[in-house]
Protein backbone atom coordinates (compact mmCIF):
# COMPACT_ATOMS: atom_id res chain seq x y z
CA UNK A 1 0.00 0.00 0.00
CA UNK A 2 1.40 3.39 -1.00
CA UNK A 3 2.07 5.80 1.87
CA UNK A 4 0.82 9.35 1.17
CA UNK A 5 3.33 10.78 3.63
CA UNK A 6 5.95 10.23 0.87
CA UNK A 7 4.46 13.25 -0.92
CA UNK A 8 3.23 15.10 2.17
CA UNK A 9 4.41 18.51 0.90
CA UNK A 10 2.57 18.08 -2.40
CA UNK A 11 -0.59 16.91 -0.61
CA UNK A 12 -0.48 19.95 1.71
CA UNK A 13 -0.26 22.27 -1.32
CA UNK A 14 -3.35 20.65 -2.86
CA UNK A 15 -5.18 20.93 0.50
CA UNK A 16 -4.43 24.67 0.71
CA UNK A 17 -5.53 25.27 -2.90
CA UNK A 18 -8.78 23.40 -2.27
CA UNK A 19 -9.44 25.33 0.95
CA UNK A 20 -8.81 28.71 -0.71
CA UNK A 21 -11.02 28.03 -3.72
CA UNK A 22 -13.87 26.27 -1.93
CA UNK A 23 -13.71 28.45 1.23
CA UNK A 24 -13.79 25.36 3.43
CA UNK A 25 -11.49 23.46 5.77
CA UNK A 26 -9.68 20.54 4.10
CA UNK A 27 -8.13 17.37 5.53
CA UNK A 28 -6.23 14.53 3.86
CA UNK A 29 -5.66 11.18 5.60
CA UNK A 30 -3.84 8.09 4.38
CA UNK A 31 -5.21 4.55 4.21
CA UNK A 32 -4.39 4.04 7.92
CA UNK A 33 -6.32 7.21 8.85
CA UNK A 34 -3.21 9.20 9.73
CA UNK A 35 -3.59 12.90 8.94
CA UNK A 36 -1.14 13.82 6.18
CA UNK A 37 -2.29 17.40 5.47
CA UNK A 38 -4.88 19.88 6.78
CA UNK A 39 -6.12 23.50 6.83
CA UNK A 40 -8.21 25.48 9.28
CA UNK A 41 -9.56 23.30 12.07
CA UNK A 42 -7.51 20.39 10.65
CA UNK A 43 -4.16 22.20 10.55
CA UNK A 44 -3.14 20.93 13.98
CA UNK A 45 -2.07 17.35 14.57
CA UNK A 46 -0.41 16.55 11.25
CA UNK A 47 0.93 12.95 11.30
CA UNK A 48 -1.48 11.98 14.10
CA UNK A 49 -3.89 9.06 14.11
CA UNK A 50 -7.50 10.28 13.71
CA UNK A 51 -9.13 6.88 13.30
CA UNK A 52 -11.38 7.30 16.37
CA UNK A 53 -12.97 10.41 14.87
CA UNK A 54 -13.01 9.40 11.20
CA UNK A 55 -15.73 6.80 10.77
CA UNK A 56 -16.98 8.47 7.61
CA UNK A 57 -13.45 8.18 6.16
CA UNK A 58 -13.48 4.50 7.07
CA UNK A 59 -16.61 4.07 4.95
CA UNK A 60 -14.97 5.90 2.03
CA UNK A 61 -11.92 3.63 2.20
CA UNK A 62 -13.96 0.46 2.63
CA UNK A 63 -16.44 1.18 -0.19
CA UNK A 64 -14.30 3.36 -2.49
CA UNK A 65 -17.29 5.71 -2.77
CA UNK A 66 -17.68 9.42 -1.96
CA UNK A 67 -19.40 10.27 1.31
CA UNK A 68 -21.79 13.26 1.85
CA UNK A 69 -22.79 14.07 5.44
CA UNK A 70 -25.38 16.85 5.67
CA UNK A 71 -25.82 16.66 9.46
CA UNK A 72 -22.51 15.74 11.06
CA UNK A 73 -22.88 14.30 14.55
CA UNK A 74 -26.41 13.11 13.87
CA UNK A 75 -25.72 10.99 10.81
CA UNK A 76 -25.81 7.20 11.23
CA UNK A 77 -22.19 7.05 10.10
CA UNK A 78 -21.19 9.29 13.01
CA UNK A 79 -22.72 7.23 15.79
CA UNK A 80 -19.41 5.70 16.86
CA UNK A 81 -17.46 8.96 16.64
CA UNK A 82 -15.99 9.97 19.99
CA UNK A 83 -16.59 13.69 19.25
CA UNK A 84 -20.11 13.42 17.78
CA UNK A 85 -21.65 15.48 20.61
CA UNK A 86 -19.00 18.17 20.28
CA UNK A 87 -18.99 18.37 16.46
CA UNK A 88 -19.13 21.93 15.11
CA UNK A 89 -19.25 20.93 11.44
CA UNK A 90 -22.45 21.66 9.49
CA UNK A 91 -21.56 19.82 6.26
CA UNK A 92 -18.92 17.35 5.14
CA UNK A 93 -17.80 15.72 1.88
CA UNK A 94 -15.23 12.85 1.79
CA UNK A 95 -13.64 11.72 -1.49
CA UNK A 96 -11.52 8.51 -1.68
CA UNK A 97 -8.10 8.86 -3.37
CA UNK A 98 -7.92 5.99 -5.88
CA UNK A 99 -4.51 5.07 -7.33
CA UNK A 100 -4.84 2.38 -10.01
CA UNK A 101 -7.70 0.64 -8.20
CA UNK A 102 -6.16 0.97 -4.74
CA UNK A 103 -7.63 3.41 -2.13
CA UNK A 104 -4.56 5.10 -0.65
CA UNK A 105 -6.35 7.79 1.37
CA UNK A 106 -9.26 10.24 1.64
CA UNK A 107 -9.57 13.99 1.08
CA UNK A 108 -12.34 15.64 3.06
CA UNK A 109 -13.80 19.15 3.13
CA UNK A 110 -16.02 20.56 5.90
CA UNK A 111 -17.73 23.84 6.84
CA UNK A 112 -18.89 25.05 10.28
CA UNK A 113 -21.74 27.47 9.42
CA UNK A 114 -25.09 27.34 7.68
CA UNK A 115 -24.20 29.98 5.10
CA UNK A 116 -21.28 27.93 3.76
CA UNK A 117 -23.42 24.82 3.88
CA UNK A 118 -26.08 26.47 1.71
CA UNK A 119 -23.48 27.57 -0.83
CA UNK A 120 -22.11 24.03 -1.08
CA UNK A 121 -25.59 22.48 -1.37
CA UNK A 122 -26.58 24.94 -4.08
CA UNK A 123 -23.43 24.01 -6.05
CA UNK A 124 -22.98 20.44 -4.85
CA UNK A 125 -22.16 18.93 -8.27
CA UNK A 126 -19.44 21.50 -8.88
CA UNK A 127 -17.93 20.93 -5.44
CA UNK A 128 -18.01 17.18 -5.92
CA UNK A 129 -16.37 17.41 -9.33
CA UNK A 130 -13.72 19.78 -8.03
CA UNK A 131 -12.91 17.56 -5.03
CA UNK A 132 -12.74 14.50 -7.30
CA UNK A 133 -10.21 16.29 -9.54
CA UNK A 134 -8.07 17.17 -6.53
CA UNK A 135 -8.20 13.52 -5.40
CA UNK A 136 -7.12 12.46 -8.90
CA UNK A 137 -4.24 14.97 -8.85
CA UNK A 138 -3.02 13.56 -5.55
CA UNK A 139 -3.35 9.98 -6.89
CA UNK A 140 -1.40 10.91 -10.01
CA UNK A 141 1.42 12.46 -7.99
CA UNK A 142 1.50 9.39 -5.78
CA UNK A 143 1.71 7.12 -8.82
CA UNK A 144 4.51 9.20 -10.35
CA UNK A 145 6.40 9.09 -7.06
CA UNK A 146 6.00 5.32 -6.83
CA UNK A 147 7.11 4.85 -10.46
CA UNK A 148 10.15 7.03 -9.89
CA UNK A 149 11.07 5.00 -6.82
CA UNK A 150 10.54 1.76 -8.78
CA UNK A 151 12.76 3.02 -11.58
CA UNK A 152 15.46 4.03 -9.11
CA UNK A 153 15.12 0.64 -7.45
CA UNK A 154 15.50 -1.09 -10.83
CA UNK A 155 18.47 1.10 -11.67
CA UNK A 156 20.08 0.33 -8.31
CA UNK A 157 19.43 -3.36 -8.86
CA UNK A 158 20.82 -3.12 -12.39
CA UNK A 159 23.98 -1.51 -11.08
CA UNK A 160 24.29 -4.12 -8.33
CA UNK A 161 23.84 -6.98 -10.81
CA UNK A 162 26.23 -5.33 -13.25
CA UNK A 163 28.96 -5.08 -10.63
CA UNK A 164 28.60 -8.70 -9.58
CA UNK A 165 28.45 -10.28 -13.05
CA UNK A 166 31.19 -12.55 -14.37
CA UNK A 167 30.62 -11.12 -17.84
CA UNK A 168 31.98 -7.72 -18.67
CA UNK A 169 29.19 -5.17 -18.24
CA UNK A 170 29.13 -1.42 -18.86
CA UNK A 171 26.14 0.91 -18.39
CA UNK A 172 26.38 3.90 -20.73
CA UNK A 173 24.60 7.17 -19.99
CA UNK A 174 22.86 9.44 -22.47
CA UNK A 175 26.05 11.44 -23.03
CA UNK A 176 27.84 8.31 -24.26
CA UNK A 177 29.97 8.11 -21.12
CA UNK A 178 30.53 5.24 -18.70
CA UNK A 179 28.12 5.36 -15.77
CA UNK A 180 28.90 1.92 -14.29
CA UNK A 181 31.61 -0.61 -15.19
CA UNK A 182 32.11 -3.90 -13.39
CA UNK A 183 35.35 -5.59 -12.34
CA UNK A 184 35.20 -8.14 -15.19
CA UNK A 185 34.90 -5.41 -17.83
CA UNK A 186 37.84 -3.49 -16.36
CA UNK A 187 39.94 -6.64 -16.29
CA UNK A 188 39.11 -7.53 -19.90
CA UNK A 189 39.95 -4.00 -21.04
CA UNK A 190 43.12 -3.87 -18.95
CA UNK A 191 41.87 -0.99 -16.77
CA UNK A 192 43.14 -0.56 -13.22
CA UNK A 193 42.14 3.07 -12.58
CA UNK A 194 38.80 4.39 -11.31
CA UNK A 195 36.44 5.12 -14.21
CA UNK A 196 34.30 8.21 -13.60
CA UNK A 197 32.10 9.37 -16.47
CA UNK A 198 34.77 8.70 -19.13
CA UNK A 199 33.91 8.57 -22.83
CA UNK A 200 33.48 5.08 -24.29
CA UNK A 201 33.90 4.22 -27.98
CA UNK A 202 32.37 1.02 -29.35
CA UNK A 203 33.01 -0.10 -32.93
CA UNK A 204 31.41 -3.19 -34.47
CA UNK A 205 33.89 -5.20 -36.55
CA UNK A 206 31.03 -6.64 -38.62
CA UNK A 207 31.68 -10.23 -37.53
CA UNK A 208 29.22 -12.41 -35.65
CA UNK A 209 30.78 -15.33 -33.79
CA UNK A 210 29.19 -17.66 -31.23
CA UNK A 211 25.82 -15.97 -31.75
CA UNK A 212 27.19 -12.61 -30.56
CA UNK A 213 28.72 -9.66 -32.35
CA UNK A 214 32.37 -8.73 -32.23
CA UNK A 215 33.23 -5.20 -31.04
CA UNK A 216 36.30 -3.12 -30.39
CA UNK A 217 35.81 -1.26 -27.12
CA UNK A 218 37.98 1.69 -26.13
CA UNK A 219 38.02 3.70 -22.91
CA UNK A 220 40.90 6.15 -22.87
CA UNK A 221 43.99 4.29 -24.06
CA UNK A 222 42.57 0.86 -23.20
CA UNK A 223 41.35 -1.10 -26.23
CA UNK A 224 40.26 -4.70 -26.64
CA UNK A 225 38.24 -6.92 -28.99
CA UNK A 226 35.25 -8.51 -27.29
CA UNK A 227 32.31 -10.74 -28.15
CA UNK A 228 28.96 -9.56 -26.84
CA UNK A 229 25.71 -7.66 -27.32
CA UNK A 230 24.49 -4.08 -26.88
CA UNK A 231 21.05 -3.50 -25.35
CA UNK A 232 19.21 -0.20 -25.69
CA UNK A 233 17.61 1.18 -22.51
CA UNK A 234 14.15 2.43 -23.62
CA UNK A 235 12.65 5.70 -22.36
CA UNK A 236 15.19 6.33 -19.65
CA UNK A 237 16.31 9.89 -18.85
CA UNK A 238 19.67 8.69 -17.49
CA UNK A 239 20.87 5.67 -19.43
CA UNK A 240 21.24 4.92 -23.11
CA UNK A 241 22.76 1.44 -23.45
CA UNK A 242 24.13 -1.58 -21.63
CA UNK A 243 26.89 -3.66 -23.24
CA UNK A 244 27.51 -7.20 -22.01
CA UNK A 245 30.59 -8.95 -23.35
CA UNK A 246 33.20 -11.65 -22.98
CA UNK A 247 36.81 -11.21 -23.84
CA UNK A 248 37.58 -13.01 -27.11
CA UNK A 249 40.36 -14.95 -25.39
CA UNK A 250 37.92 -16.16 -22.74
CA UNK A 251 35.43 -17.27 -25.41
CA UNK A 252 38.24 -19.20 -27.05
CA UNK A 253 39.24 -20.72 -23.69
CA UNK A 254 35.69 -21.92 -23.07
CA UNK A 255 35.51 -23.52 -26.53
CA UNK A 256 38.94 -25.10 -25.99
CA UNK A 257 37.89 -26.47 -22.58
CA UNK A 258 34.77 -28.03 -24.12
CA UNK A 259 36.50 -29.57 -27.15
CA UNK A 260 40.08 -30.37 -26.12
CA UNK A 261 40.78 -34.05 -25.43
CA UNK A 262 44.58 -33.92 -25.63
CA UNK A 263 46.46 -36.32 -23.38
CA UNK A 264 49.62 -34.26 -23.04
CA UNK A 265 52.89 -35.81 -21.87
CA UNK A 266 56.45 -34.59 -21.55
CA UNK A 267 59.59 -36.41 -22.66
CA UNK A 268 60.00 -38.16 -19.31
CA UNK A 269 56.73 -40.01 -19.93
CA UNK A 270 57.65 -41.29 -23.40
CA UNK A 271 58.03 -45.05 -22.94
CA UNK A 272 61.17 -46.69 -24.30
CA UNK A 273 64.84 -47.24 -23.51
CA UNK A 274 66.27 -47.85 -27.00
CA UNK A 275 69.01 -45.64 -28.36
CA UNK A 276 66.65 -44.22 -30.99
CA UNK A 277 64.05 -43.21 -28.39
CA UNK A 278 66.69 -41.63 -26.14
CA UNK A 279 67.93 -39.62 -29.14
CA UNK A 280 64.33 -38.66 -29.98
CA UNK A 281 63.77 -37.34 -26.44
CA UNK A 282 66.93 -35.25 -26.62
CA UNK A 283 65.90 -33.87 -29.99
CA UNK A 284 62.48 -32.88 -28.61
CA UNK A 285 64.11 -30.96 -25.75
CA UNK A 286 66.44 -29.14 -28.16
CA UNK A 287 63.69 -27.87 -30.47
CA UNK A 288 60.92 -27.35 -27.89
CA UNK A 289 61.45 -23.62 -27.28
CA UNK A 290 61.99 -22.71 -30.91
CA UNK A 291 59.28 -20.87 -32.87
CA UNK A 292 60.16 -22.80 -36.05
CA UNK A 293 57.69 -25.22 -37.61
CA UNK A 294 58.18 -28.94 -37.04
CA UNK A 295 57.35 -31.77 -39.44
CA UNK A 296 56.98 -35.16 -37.74
CA UNK A 297 57.10 -38.19 -40.02
CA UNK A 298 56.55 -41.81 -39.21
CA UNK A 299 54.38 -44.79 -39.92
CA UNK A 300 50.77 -44.91 -38.80
CA UNK A 301 50.48 -45.65 -35.09
CA UNK A 302 54.08 -44.74 -34.30
CA UNK A 303 53.15 -41.93 -31.87
CA UNK A 304 53.35 -38.70 -33.85
CA UNK A 305 50.81 -36.93 -31.62
CA UNK A 306 52.72 -38.07 -28.53
CA UNK A 307 55.87 -36.40 -29.89
CA UNK A 308 53.89 -33.25 -30.80
CA UNK A 309 52.44 -32.90 -27.28
CA UNK A 310 55.88 -33.59 -25.78
CA UNK A 311 57.30 -30.66 -27.80
CA UNK A 312 54.46 -28.49 -26.50
CA UNK A 313 54.87 -29.58 -22.87
CA UNK A 314 58.63 -28.93 -22.94
CA UNK A 315 58.25 -25.48 -24.48
CA UNK A 316 57.55 -22.06 -23.01
CA UNK A 317 54.04 -22.35 -24.52
CA UNK A 318 53.07 -25.21 -22.23
CA UNK A 319 50.52 -23.04 -20.39
CA UNK A 320 48.85 -22.00 -23.63
CA UNK A 321 46.63 -24.10 -25.88
CA UNK A 322 47.49 -27.15 -27.93
CA UNK A 323 44.90 -27.46 -30.70
CA UNK A 324 44.95 -30.59 -32.84
CA UNK A 325 43.13 -31.19 -36.10
CA UNK A 326 43.25 -34.31 -38.25
CA UNK A 327 43.29 -33.15 -41.86
CA UNK A 328 42.24 -36.61 -43.07
CA UNK A 329 39.29 -37.03 -40.69
CA UNK A 330 37.38 -33.88 -41.71
CA UNK A 331 35.48 -33.80 -45.03
CA UNK A 332 37.27 -31.67 -47.60
CA UNK A 333 34.49 -29.02 -47.91
CA UNK A 334 34.54 -28.44 -44.12
CA UNK A 335 38.28 -28.41 -43.55
CA UNK A 336 38.79 -24.77 -44.54
CA UNK A 337 36.08 -23.56 -42.14
CA UNK A 338 37.51 -25.73 -39.36
CA UNK A 339 40.97 -24.26 -39.84
CA UNK A 340 40.12 -20.61 -40.39
CA UNK A 341 36.62 -20.21 -38.92
CA UNK A 342 33.72 -18.24 -40.37
CA UNK A 343 31.19 -15.57 -39.47
CA UNK A 344 27.40 -15.62 -39.46
CA UNK A 345 25.99 -16.08 -42.98
CA UNK A 346 29.39 -16.89 -44.50
CA UNK A 347 28.02 -19.70 -46.68
CA UNK A 348 24.97 -21.91 -47.15
CA UNK A 349 24.64 -24.44 -44.37
CA UNK A 350 26.99 -22.60 -42.01
CA UNK A 351 26.18 -22.49 -38.32
CA UNK A 352 24.17 -19.25 -37.87
CA UNK A 353 26.25 -18.49 -34.79
CA UNK A 354 29.53 -18.42 -36.72
CA UNK A 355 32.57 -20.38 -35.61
CA UNK A 356 36.08 -19.72 -34.32
CA UNK A 357 38.69 -21.55 -36.39
CA UNK A 358 41.43 -23.79 -35.04
CA UNK A 359 44.20 -21.31 -35.91
CA UNK A 360 42.48 -18.52 -34.01
CA UNK A 361 41.76 -20.90 -31.13
CA UNK A 362 45.45 -21.84 -30.94
CA UNK A 363 46.65 -18.22 -30.90
CA UNK A 364 49.67 -17.83 -28.58
CA UNK A 365 49.89 -21.62 -28.38
CA UNK A 366 50.52 -24.61 -30.66
CA UNK A 367 48.47 -26.03 -33.53
CA UNK A 368 49.04 -29.64 -34.56
CA UNK A 369 48.13 -30.45 -38.17
CA UNK A 370 47.96 -34.24 -38.22
CA UNK A 371 47.89 -36.10 -41.56
CA UNK A 372 49.01 -32.94 -43.38
CA UNK A 373 49.59 -35.03 -46.51
CA UNK A 374 45.81 -35.41 -46.88
CA UNK A 375 45.18 -31.66 -47.07
CA UNK A 376 43.62 -30.64 -50.43
CA UNK A 377 46.01 -28.83 -52.75
CA UNK A 378 43.85 -25.66 -52.86
CA UNK A 379 43.97 -25.38 -49.06
CA UNK A 380 47.73 -25.84 -49.03
CA UNK A 381 48.18 -22.43 -50.67
CA UNK A 382 45.97 -20.80 -48.02
CA UNK A 383 47.91 -22.52 -45.25
CA UNK A 384 51.15 -21.31 -46.79
CA UNK A 385 49.83 -17.74 -46.76
CA UNK A 386 48.85 -18.02 -43.10
CA UNK A 387 52.32 -19.31 -42.20
CA UNK A 388 54.03 -16.52 -44.18
CA UNK A 389 51.78 -13.61 -43.12
CA UNK A 390 51.15 -14.77 -39.54
CA UNK A 391 47.52 -13.72 -39.77
CA UNK A 392 44.17 -15.28 -40.58
CA UNK A 393 40.83 -14.02 -41.90
CA UNK A 394 37.61 -15.84 -41.07
CA UNK A 395 35.54 -16.97 -44.05
CA UNK A 396 33.02 -14.25 -44.91
CA UNK A 397 34.91 -11.59 -42.95
CA UNK A 398 37.40 -8.87 -43.74
CA UNK A 399 38.83 -8.62 -40.22
CA UNK A 400 42.51 -9.53 -40.05
CA UNK A 401 43.44 -11.54 -36.95
CA UNK A 402 47.17 -11.47 -36.12
CA UNK A 403 48.60 -14.84 -35.12
CA UNK A 404 51.32 -16.01 -32.81
CA UNK A 405 51.07 -19.76 -33.35
CA UNK A 406 53.69 -22.48 -33.49
CA UNK A 407 52.84 -25.06 -36.15
CA UNK A 408 53.61 -28.75 -35.76
CA UNK A 409 52.61 -30.96 -38.69
CA UNK A 410 52.70 -34.73 -39.05
CA UNK A 411 52.24 -37.29 -41.80
CA UNK A 412 52.79 -40.95 -42.58
CA UNK A 413 53.13 -40.20 -46.29
CA UNK A 414 56.19 -39.51 -48.42
CA UNK A 415 55.69 -35.79 -49.10
CA UNK A 416 58.64 -35.68 -51.53
CA UNK A 417 56.98 -38.33 -53.68
CA UNK A 418 53.71 -36.37 -53.46
CA UNK A 419 55.55 -33.25 -54.64
CA UNK A 420 56.76 -35.17 -57.71
CA UNK A 421 53.15 -36.24 -58.35
CA UNK A 422 51.93 -32.61 -57.96
CA UNK A 423 49.85 -33.61 -54.91
CA UNK A 424 51.74 -31.47 -52.40
CA UNK A 425 53.17 -27.97 -52.75
CA UNK A 426 56.93 -27.87 -52.64
CA UNK A 427 57.02 -24.38 -51.07
CA UNK A 428 54.67 -25.52 -48.27
CA UNK A 429 56.85 -28.58 -47.67
CA UNK A 430 59.91 -26.42 -47.08
CA UNK A 431 57.93 -24.10 -44.80
CA UNK A 432 56.82 -27.06 -42.69
CA UNK A 433 60.02 -29.08 -42.79
CA UNK A 434 62.18 -26.50 -40.98
CA UNK A 435 62.74 -28.95 -38.12
CA UNK A 436 62.22 -32.53 -39.34
CA UNK A 437 61.64 -35.25 -36.74
CA UNK A 438 61.38 -38.86 -37.85
CA UNK A 439 59.90 -41.49 -35.54
CA UNK A 440 61.40 -44.93 -36.18
CA UNK A 441 58.91 -47.80 -36.53
CA UNK A 442 58.56 -50.16 -33.57
CA UNK A 443 60.16 -53.09 -35.42
CA UNK A 444 63.39 -51.07 -35.66
CA UNK A 445 63.58 -50.51 -31.90
CA UNK A 446 62.72 -53.87 -30.44
CA UNK A 447 64.20 -52.89 -27.07
CA UNK A 448 61.13 -50.69 -26.55
CA UNK A 449 58.59 -53.47 -27.18
CA UNK A 450 58.95 -55.02 -23.72
CA UNK A 451 58.81 -51.61 -22.02
CA UNK A 452 55.62 -50.75 -23.88
CA UNK A 453 54.02 -54.14 -23.19
CA UNK A 454 54.48 -53.78 -19.42
CA UNK A 455 53.42 -50.13 -19.53
CA UNK A 456 50.11 -50.95 -21.21
CA UNK A 457 49.55 -54.10 -19.09
CA UNK A 458 49.68 -52.04 -15.90
CA UNK A 459 47.43 -49.38 -17.43
CA UNK A 460 44.70 -51.81 -18.54
CA UNK A 461 44.83 -54.15 -15.55
CA UNK A 462 44.11 -51.12 -13.32
CA UNK A 463 41.31 -50.05 -15.65
CA UNK A 464 39.73 -53.54 -15.63
CA UNK A 465 40.49 -54.24 -11.96
CA UNK A 466 42.51 -57.39 -12.74
CA UNK A 467 45.63 -58.82 -11.11
CA UNK A 468 48.74 -59.43 -13.20
CA UNK A 469 51.49 -61.87 -12.34
CA UNK A 470 53.62 -62.61 -15.40
CA UNK A 471 53.96 -63.19 -19.13
CA UNK A 472 55.22 -66.63 -20.07
CA UNK A 473 58.64 -66.58 -21.77
CA UNK A 474 57.44 -68.28 -24.96
CA UNK A 475 54.59 -65.78 -25.27
CA UNK A 476 56.93 -62.82 -24.72
CA UNK A 477 59.26 -64.21 -27.43
CA UNK A 478 56.36 -64.28 -29.91
CA UNK A 479 55.46 -60.70 -29.02
CA UNK A 480 59.05 -59.56 -29.49
CA UNK A 481 59.37 -61.37 -32.84
CA UNK A 482 56.13 -59.95 -34.23
CA UNK A 483 56.84 -57.12 -36.73
CA UNK A 484 54.17 -54.70 -35.38
CA UNK A 485 53.27 -53.08 -38.67
CA UNK A 486 50.67 -51.04 -36.81
CA UNK A 487 53.39 -49.85 -34.41
CA UNK A 488 52.54 -48.64 -30.89
CA UNK A 489 48.82 -48.37 -31.64
CA UNK A 490 48.65 -52.03 -32.69
CA UNK A 491 50.72 -53.03 -29.67
CA UNK A 492 48.40 -51.17 -27.28
CA UNK A 493 45.29 -52.78 -28.79
CA UNK A 494 46.95 -56.20 -28.53
CA UNK A 495 47.82 -55.67 -24.86
CA UNK A 496 44.26 -54.55 -24.13
CA UNK A 497 43.05 -57.80 -25.72
CA UNK A 498 45.53 -59.88 -23.72
CA UNK A 499 44.57 -58.29 -20.39
CA UNK A 500 40.93 -59.07 -21.15
CA UNK A 501 41.75 -62.69 -22.04
CA UNK A 502 44.35 -63.56 -19.35
CA UNK A 503 43.45 -65.93 -16.54
CA UNK A 504 44.82 -66.03 -12.98
CA UNK A 505 47.11 -63.08 -13.75
CA UNK A 506 49.14 -64.98 -16.36
CA UNK A 507 49.43 -64.02 -20.03
CA UNK A 508 50.21 -67.05 -22.19
CA UNK A 509 49.63 -68.14 -25.79
CA UNK A 510 45.92 -68.58 -25.08
CA UNK A 511 45.64 -64.85 -24.38
CA UNK A 512 47.34 -63.50 -27.53
CA UNK A 513 45.58 -62.75 -30.87
CA UNK A 514 45.57 -65.54 -33.46
CA UNK A 515 47.64 -63.58 -35.99
CA UNK A 516 50.56 -63.49 -33.53
CA UNK A 517 50.21 -67.21 -32.74
CA UNK A 518 50.90 -68.12 -36.39
CA UNK A 519 54.41 -69.33 -37.07
CA UNK A 520 54.42 -68.29 -40.73
CA UNK A 521 53.23 -64.67 -40.57
CA UNK A 522 56.61 -63.41 -41.78
CA UNK A 523 56.56 -65.83 -44.70
CA UNK A 524 52.98 -64.97 -45.71
CA UNK A 525 53.71 -61.25 -45.64
CA UNK A 526 56.91 -61.70 -47.64
CA UNK A 527 55.55 -64.11 -50.26
CA UNK A 528 52.10 -62.63 -50.82
CA UNK A 529 52.18 -59.75 -53.27
CA UNK A 530 50.46 -56.62 -51.98
CA UNK A 531 47.99 -55.38 -54.55
CA UNK A 532 47.37 -51.71 -55.15
CA UNK A 533 43.98 -50.19 -54.33
CA UNK A 534 43.54 -49.46 -58.03
CA UNK A 535 43.98 -53.15 -58.88
CA UNK A 536 41.50 -54.19 -56.17
CA UNK A 537 38.98 -51.61 -57.40
CA UNK A 538 39.27 -52.75 -61.02
CA UNK A 539 38.83 -56.38 -59.98
CA UNK A 540 35.69 -55.66 -57.89
CA UNK A 541 34.11 -53.51 -60.62
CA UNK A 542 34.71 -56.24 -63.21
CA UNK A 543 33.28 -58.82 -60.81
CA UNK A 544 30.10 -56.74 -60.38
CA UNK A 545 29.68 -56.24 -64.15
CA UNK A 546 30.18 -59.97 -64.79
CA UNK A 547 27.56 -60.81 -62.17
CA UNK A 548 24.85 -58.24 -63.00
CA UNK A 549 25.50 -57.89 -66.72
CA UNK A 550 26.79 -55.19 -69.04
CA UNK A 551 23.33 -53.76 -69.79
CA UNK A 552 22.12 -50.39 -68.48
CA UNK A 553 19.97 -52.13 -65.85
CA UNK A 554 22.88 -54.39 -64.92
CA UNK A 555 25.20 -51.43 -64.47
CA UNK A 556 22.66 -49.69 -62.21
CA UNK A 557 22.47 -52.81 -60.02
CA UNK A 558 26.27 -53.15 -60.08
CA UNK A 559 26.67 -49.51 -58.96
CA UNK A 560 24.24 -50.09 -56.08
CA UNK A 561 26.10 -53.22 -55.04
CA UNK A 562 29.44 -51.38 -55.12
CA UNK A 563 27.99 -48.46 -53.12
CA UNK A 564 28.73 -45.84 -55.77
CA UNK A 565 26.65 -43.70 -58.11
CA UNK A 566 25.95 -44.79 -61.68
CA UNK A 567 27.86 -41.76 -63.02
CA UNK A 568 30.90 -42.74 -60.94
CA UNK A 569 30.69 -46.30 -62.29
CA UNK A 570 30.63 -45.10 -65.92
CA UNK A 571 33.61 -42.84 -65.25
CA UNK A 572 35.62 -45.69 -63.72
CA UNK A 573 34.69 -48.05 -66.57
CA UNK A 574 36.07 -45.52 -69.05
Amino acid sequence: MYNLSNIADTVQKYAKITAEIAKVDVEVVDSKLVRVAGTGIFSDGINTDVSENSHVYKNAIATGERQIVSEPGKDERCKNCRLKNECHETFEISMPINMKGEIIGVIGMACDNEESKKIILDNLDSYMEFLEQIADFIATKAYEDEEAKNKMSIISMLKLITRSMDEGAIIINNEGNVDTINVSAKKQLGISRIINNEKIYIEATGDTVNNSKEYRVRIGENVNTVIGDIYEVPENPMFKQVILFRDLNKVQSNIYAMTSTINAINTDKIVGSSKKIIELKEEIKKVANSFSTVLITGESGSGKEVVATAIWQNSDRRNNRFVAINCAAIPEPLLESELFGYVKGAFTGADPNGKIGKFELANNGVIFLDEIGDMPIYLQSKLLRVIQDKKVIRIGSNQVIPLDVRIIAATNKDLRQMINENKFREDLYYRLNVIPIEIPPLRERKEDIKDLIYHFIHYYRKMFGKNFDKIEDETMKKLLDYPWYGNVRELENTVEFMVNMMEHGVINDNAIPINIKKKDYKKSIKNNKVRTLKEIEQEEIQKAIDYYGNTTEGKIEAANALGIGIATLYRKLQ
